[in-house]
């Protein structure tokens, strides 16, 4: 029981984290063009290192790892 509420806790987290994706957070500053890709570009890398950090509290290796990693990224910069 205690490794469930451990877990509903880190999925808590992790997704709190990124409660609005990079895409709507871009869309509300308006930033198009080069603002936009640079700031894309660094949600995203913010986004890995967090979702990696997730994933190794979480004690996930291998395919476990990188298709936890992919979801949690693609979840965070919202595509």
């Amino acid at each position: 029981m205690k490794g469930l509420v451990l877990i509903a806790a880190l999925l808590l987290a992790s997704s709190s984290a990124f409660a609005d994706s990079c895409k709507v957070e871009a869309g509300s500053k308006k930033l198009a063009g080069a603002a936009m890709n640079s700031f894309m570009k660094k949600c995203e890398t913010d986004a890995t290192a967090s979702c990696d950090k997730a994933a190794a509290e979480k004690k996930l290796a291998g395919a476990a790892k990188t298709s936890f990693t992919k979801k949690c990224v693609t979840d965070a910069v919202g595509g």
